[in-house]
């Protein structure tokens, strides 16, 4: 079981920056491929970033490149995506997703456990 905990979401202007957290409960933090999803008012929820259990593989949805960056720290149970040059497209709830399959999965559908998601707004 695993018990995933976002934050630092909030209101930002257009062309600024948020980081936000993922706190993971349980030993087996390190086996667990994890995931950022979004999904914004009215529409379904996308893949927004992905990183293996060891932090080897990293995968980004086409059109955040170069601006979302995903990375893990194993020894805090922590997962972050970084963003940067924000837009009022960006605005959503993102939440953080863990696979016991240890993969970077970009497919919603493949896993385990999500967090409650974390509120990011974006005025232009």
């Amino acid at each position: 079981q695993v018990q995933l905990v976002e934050s630092g979401g909030g209101l930002v202007q257009a062309g600024g920056s948020l980081r936000l957290s993922c706190a993971a409960s349980g030993r087996t933090f390190s086996s667990f491929g994890m995931g950022w999803f979004r999904q914004a008012p009215g529409k379904e929820r996308e893949f927004v970033a992905a990183i293996t259990r060891s932090g080897g593989s990293i995968y980004y949805t086409d059109s955040l490149k170069g601006r979302f960056t995903i990375s893990r720290d194993n020894a805090k149970n922590m997962v972050y995506l970084q963003m940067s040059s924000l837009k009022p497209e960006d605005t959503a709830v993102y939440y953080c997703a863990a696979t016991i399959s240890g993969a970077a999965d970009r497919d919603r559908g493949g896993y385990n456990y999500w967090g409650q998601g974390t509120q990011v707004t974006v005025s232009s």
